[in-house]
């Protein structure tokens, strides 16, 4: 009985034991098969994968993090003018600029790359058009490149070949590429002109340098060689401040280069390179703000309207704008929206006075209503509360001015209530009680809708569109025959 009981007992101790090696074997074996991921599905392994991966990614970043000690830096202060850093950074910006200037074609370059293009193209027997295919496009490339130097063999890539439209037998007009070169050439060097300006190299110009700029650009303008040089300066002001209503529109006081060569502002300057028609050319720029007729009928403009020849506008003055036909309550909420008071200059510790760059953004959004920054510029004087939205107690209040000055003209009469119902039709708010800025500039006739509701000169052109329209049509009929 002892020894059973011992050798049960001793069995006991045994069962409470490490298992066997035999069995350590194979538990370790098989951890090893699982492990691996053999014999699992491809989703298991997919999951698997990643979660490795991710456990790495983030073993990495705590690994930096414990390294680093701190946030990482997302802001470098600029270096002290005058210090070793800021001589360094202006040096280095400079070289650049230069090497960046070397590899850019000249005028001669572009004339020689013409001549190519035309000696070795193909005409198109349908429409008589100078065109090239890829294999013409390539030989001619190789030409460019033994008579100008390698610096044109940018331009002849096949990814540029494959920008143009190609006709039947896959060839491109050389015109189109020729002018998408030019192009390519004067923005470039438009761009190294402005970086050699911007002072501090953060990519923006100042309302100076800017006018640094168009200063230097006025010798190379066609239409602007014989501008006098006692008006060089204002010139350059009146310039200036399209880019700056244009392309500021946060209003931070200055302009960045990427967003000022991508704008029309620039296109419609350059402009001014072709002759005019008493030079023997083509261009008409009467309507382009850049030309020096229309920067002198500005100037000639304020100091018209400038009574009191203190250099800065009162209300009253501004009254006489476009002969008077402004409402009183639009020229009140311009004053409230866009003139502020103590402003520096003649006009300086005077209440409400417009100062000469205030009269230019005033004048430009008049003259560009459907433009997306004219229309906002009138629509915070049409807001009279402030509130980003106009309702039909705002419409009514201020088509009343326009309606006094309407019957004071001698017009017939008319029901406001009808011309709110009409701008509401025009309009089409996304929320009936409303009209948004968004809602107007969806419109496309926000620029419409502004001039009726503060010009009575532009209620009446739009009361009488169809006469107008008409006598558009009859003089091109009378050409025609």
């Amino acid at each position: 009985m002892s020894s059973h009981g011992g050798s049960r007992h001793g069995n006991g101790d045994s069962s409470d034991k490490s298992p066997p090696a035999s069995t350590m074997l194979w538990a370790e074996q098989l951890r090893k098969y699982v492990g691996s991921g053999a014999g699992l599905g491809s989703e298991a392994l997919t999951e698997m994968e990643t979660k490795r991966i991710l456990h790495e990614a983030f073993r990495e970043r705590q690994q930096k993090s414990v390294e680093a000690g701190a946030i990482p830096s997302f802001y470098k202060k600029k270096p002290v003018e005058g210090s070793a850093g800021a001589k360094l950074q202006r040096l280095a910006r400079y070289r650049f600029l230069k090497k960046q200037a070397e590899v850019l074609l000249n005028a001669d370059d572009l004339d020689a790359m013409w001549v190519c293009l035309r000696e070795n193209c193909s005409i198109d027997n349908a429409n008589g058009v100078e065109k090239m295919n890829y294999e013409d496009f390539c030989g001619i490339a190789s030409i460019c490149t033994e008579q100008i130097g390698a610096k044109c063999k940018r331009f002849f890539s096949p990814s540029n070949f494959l920008k143009f439209e190609k006709d039947e037998f896959g060839r491109i007009a050389i015109l189109p590429f020729y002018l998408y070169v030019m192009r390519t050439v004067s923005l470039t060097q438009a761009r190294i002109d402005m970086c050699e300006l911007d002072d501090d190299g953060d990519g923006f110009l100042q309302p100076q340098e800017m006018e640094g700029y168009i200063r230097g650009l006025i010798p190379n303008l066609a239409q602007l060689r014989d501008i006098p040089a006692p008006f060089v300066t204002m010139y350059c002001r009146i310039a200036t401040r399209k880019f700056f209503f244009f392309c500021d529109s946060q209003r931070r006081g200055k302009l960045c280069i990427k967003k000022v060569l991508l704008s029309n502002c620039l296109a419609e300057l350059m402009e001014l390179h072709q002759e005019t028609e008493e030079d023997g050319g083509e261009a008409d720029s009467s309507d382009n703000w850049f030309s020096l007729s229309s920067a002198q009928r500005i100037c000639d403009m304020f100091l018209a309207l400038d009574k009191d020849l203190n250099g800065t506008l009162n209300k009253q003055e501004l009254q006489a704008y476009s002969d008077g036909t402004l409402t009183e309550i639009f020229i009140e909420r311009v004053f409230d929206e866009h003139v502020r008071r103590g402003r520096t200059g003649p006009g300086a510790g005077k209440a409400r006075e417009m100062d000469f760059d205030s009269f230019l953004d005033f004048v430009l959004a008049l003259e560009n209503r459907d433009s997306t920054e004219g229309l906002s510029y009138l629509f915070k004087c049409l807001d009279l509360h402030s509130r980003g939205y106009l309702t039909t107690v705002d419409v009514h209040t201020l088509f009343r001015d326009v309606h006094r000055k309407w019957i004071e003209g001698g017009n017939y009469d008319l029901s406001i209530d009808d011309v709110r119902d009409e701008i509401w039709d025009m309009v089409k708010p996304a929320d009936m009680t409303r009209i948004t800025l968004a809602d107007m500039l969806n419109c496309r006739q926000g620029g419409t809708i502004a001039s009726m509701l503060t010009d009575v000169r532009g209620f009446w052109a739009h009361d009488n569109r169809e006469n107008l329209l008409q006598e558009e049509e009859e003089p091109q009929e009378e050409e025609g025959e």
